[in-house]
């Protein structure tokens, strides 16, 4: 299979493919609405079965819940005290096909320490809950992927995490469960769907779905964001993959029907690996839900909340109680307590709660604690809840349904399909040496390579053959190559600054600044890639500059409201289209630099699909 590279070119061929399904025999079989984990899922289940298939994102990729997730792909060790074995068998044997088959290069082992305060009670409670938890993993495939968990004493457990208060456990049990960089998982995603044939835009918003006179949706009209451009697309099937998001995107298809669904906020912060000592991780029981401390990279990720958000669902903040809350928690167990002077960064997400049921009408085809996947009238299929670790089987139940008693002819074949970067990843893990000899990079640059783009390496080796400077570090973000900058623009479909920094690498929560320090640099690599002028280059660092200082601003003030409207006042460079669509004397608008209709070579930016 050749992997596609996510260029503006393959964007425009996108948007003439979904212009031409208006004509006789052009029809997509799938438009999925949603560039996160599951609308990604889906576009790459639906076109690995043969079906025509394109997904549209509102947005960057995974720019909404899929980019502020807790990182973890795990079983859900608190679903055993809801004795939901079903669930956390399934999510464990997804959790260990990324680990082992679909992304290696992205999915890697982390153990957690689970402290304890009783000798016996406790310790044989939680000891019998981590063996069934390992149990289940067993069962789910035919060898572990995963280490089996062990009871540590006191001592033992100290020398895993050197700064837990020596008052805050007898010992701990010691399991194992995974991270993966989120953000990467569904660009990652998104480019295998582009390579088996789907097509694939950003910054392409739904703006209206078409309707027949029965009420049957046959489509969709679409605006690509980059240049104001509206398309019809005509599909077989529609499917709402939008999160928070599915209930005003339900209202575009004119029915009452659908899933209801409400927001909630969960917030992270980032502290400097070296502030903490400790190589595993920690989960901690809370009054509200759990607490972990996540090891990851060059820092601790300590996370999460979950609070109600009422206000706008784009850009979700952290305000100074929830960053209150979280240091807290985490220094009722460390022996050098941590302070906001240690706080590196932090990023707010929204979990799209399902309610109970569904609107009157809908008929509902898979119904978990997790996700249900509804339909409210013909030809529109909706799923919501679930959460990252099982998006596979969120996007085989969402085809599934859609396409009714074909699913038995032409059924799911994802848990089969690596992603791209996977295929000769161990090859090039032997040469890794050889590699980094070569290029002058030491051993933790070259795990860092290769756990972001695994045999995909070759593809930033040839950039860099082709520019040597693009060997060095970003003078003001060293914990990236340039070539990163430049990939990330040529390959990987960012179209503005923004998604440079906060999807395609994590500088808007990884440095203190935000990654501001490094953004002239990386201006000066992407524009040519991107085929910006002076002016669109001035633009772009001024609106990631307002950006940071009104993230670092919200998180001063004391509650949502507040730090959402401080957060308000950056506005966004590619701004959505109100729900309903613009005015009729409203003008399609353009970025800065781009004309209204023009056409691309270099990657101009892919509009927002699913919001």
């Amino acid at each position: 299979m050749r992997t596609a590279a996510l260029t503006a070119r393959l964007r425009g061929d996108a948007l003439e493919a979904m212009r031409r399904s208006t004509e006789p025999g052009r029809e997509l079989d799938i438009l999925v609405i949603g560039g996160g984990v599951t609308g990604a899922g889906i576009a790459l289940d639906a076109v690995t079965r043969g079906l025509s298939t394109a997904v549209i994102e509102a947005q960057d990729w995974a720019s909404g819940t899929s980019s502020r997730s807790s990182k973890l792909v795990h079983g859900g060790l608190r679903y055993l005290q809801m004795l939901d074995f079903h669930l956390v068998r399934e999510a464990l044997t997804e959790r260990d096909l990324l680990m082992s088959r679909i992304a290696p290069h992205l999915v890697k082992p982390v153990s957690f320490l689970y402290p304890l305060e009783n000798r016996v009670v406790e310790r044989a409670y939680v000891g019998a809950g981590v063996a069934l938890y390992d149990t289940l993993a067993t069962v789910s495939g035919s060898k572990r992927a995963m280490p089996i968990h062990r009871h540590l004493t006191r001592k033992g457990m100290e020398r895993q995490f050197p700064d837990l208060r020596h008052d805050a456990a007898i010992g701990a049990v010691q399991y194992w469960d995974a991270t993966v960089d989120d953000a990467r998982l569904v660009s990652t995603l998104i480019r295998t769907a582009v390579s088996y044939g789907a097509h694939a835009t950003s910054r392409t918003e739904l703006v209206q779905m078409q309707t027949t006179t029965g009420g049957a949706i046959t489509g969709a009209e679409i605006v690509d964001l980059e240049t104001g451009e509206h398309i019809d697309v005509r599909a077989r099937h529609v499917i709402n993959a939008t999160g928070v998001w599915t209930e005003q995107t339900e209202t575009l298809a004119g029915t009452d029907g659908g899933l209801r669904v409400l927001a909630s906020k969960g917030i992270h912060i980032v502290v400097p690996r070296s502030r903490i000592a400790g190589t595993s991780g920690l989960i901690l029981q809370t009054e509200k839900s759990v607490l972990f401390i996540i090891p990851w990279s060059r820092y601790w990720v300590i996370g999460t909340t979950d609070t109600p958000w009422e206000q706008e669902l784009v850009h979700p903040v952290a305000n100074s109680a929830d960053i209150d809350y979280l240091i807290a928690h985490a220094n009722t167990v460390l022996s050098r307590p941590i302070s906001r002077e240690d706080v590196i960064g932090t990023w707010a997400g929204l979990r799209p709660l399902l309610q109970p049921g569904t609107k009157e009408g809908t008929s509902s085809a898979k119904v978990s604690r997790e996700h249900t996947v509804a339909s409210p009238t013909p030809g529109l299929t909706v799923i919501a809840g679930g959460k990252l670790t099982t998006y596979r089987v969120m996007a085989k139940d969402a085809v599934d349904f859609a396409i009714g008693s074909r699913a038995t002819t032409l059924p799911s074949i994802t848990a089969r399909i690596p992603l791209v970067g996977a295929e000769g990843l161990e090859a090039l893990q032997r040469q890794a040496r050889s590699i980094a000899k070569r290029y002058g990079w030491d051993r933790f640059r070259m795990d860092h390579l290769l756990h972001r783009y695994g045999s995909l390496l070759s593809e930033l080796l040839d950039l860099v053959d082709a520019d040597p400077s693009l060997a060095k570090p970003l003078a003001h973000a060293p914990a990236y190559l340039r070539v990163e900058a430049v990939y990330a623009a040529s390959h990987e479909g960012a179209l503005h600054l923004d998604d440079v920094l906060m999807h395609r690498t994590r500088l808007n929560y990884e440095q203190v600044d935000k990654g501001v320090g490094a953004l002239e640099e990386i201006a000066d690599l992407v524009a040519p890639v991107l085929g910006w002028g002076v002016e669109q280059r001035a633009a772009e660092i001024a609106a990631y500059r307002e950006r940071a200082a009104a993230e670092e601003a919200a998180a001063l003030e004391p509650d949502d409201a507040t730090a959402e409207r401080v957060r308000l006042n950056a506005p966004d460079l590619v701004p959505l289209v109100p729900v309903g669509g613009l005015e009729e004397d409203e003008p399609p608008r353009a970025t800065p630099g781009r004309k209204p209709g023009a056409e691309a070579d270099s990657p101009a930016s892919p509009g927002p699909a699913g919001t």
